[in-house]
């Protein structure tokens, strides 16, 4: 038992301090965000998320906030998850390649003014960096959600935010933070 909590207390401070060094570094962009998304949002914009894996995961958890409500009982934001439908991105990652299954849906939803926010541990999944690529190219603003440098996110996003770790589990924490502090923000600023 004494392994296990000295353990688990240097998990926490890992993740406390990945944390505070994130919003250190990465503070001024994440009100950055703040500001697009609200201004987004009042043009009649939507904000497009994806990732994989765990990210996939926040990219729903977010888009569920937004939609439903994070601490305010409002109108619906129009935000979503390009990782839910399991018949698209199955059909696309059969018929063409599992890097297109962002890519394709971008193409398909994205218009000029929306946002495509992609998300990637390491910076480095071609499937997120191919939808970026192509948002862009569609007139959309691009943010990436990273860890590390960023990886090659660095090449196709307007804004990059990147958790100073190398660490996945403490990465995908400071997502979590960055979803939560936006979320709330984004709130407030519209409807508080």
């Amino acid at each position: 038992m004494q392994e296990w909590t000295q353990k688990a207390e240097e998990i926490i401070t890992a993740s406390i301090e990945a944390k505070r060094l994130f919003w250190a570094q990465e503070g001024p962009r994440i009100l950055e965000v703040v500001q697009v998304l609200v201004k987004a949002f009042r043009e009649g914009h939507k904000l497009l998320i994806f990732g994989n894996g765990g990210s996939a995961a926040d990219a729903q958890h977010f888009a569920a906030e937004l939609v439903n409500r994070f601490t305010i009982d409002r109108s619906p934001l129009p935000a979503l998850a390009l990782t839910t439908d399991t018949s698209i991105l199955t059909a696309v990652g059969n018929d063409y390649s599992f890097e297109d299954i962002f890519a394709k849906q971008i193409k398909a939803l994205g218009q000029p003014g929306d946002i495509a926010l992609g998300i990637s541990t390491s910076g480095r999944s071609p499937n997120v960096l191919k939808a970026l690529e192509v948002a862009r190219e569609r007139g959309l603003y691009t943010i990436g959600l990273s860890g590390g440098n960023g990886g090659a996110m660095k090449d196709y996003c307007d804004l990059l935010l990147c958790v100073p770790s190398s660490q996945t589990p403490r990465i995908q924490e400071g997502h979590l933070l960055f979803i939560h502090l936006v979320c709330a923000l984004v709130e407030e600023e519209l409807f508080g």
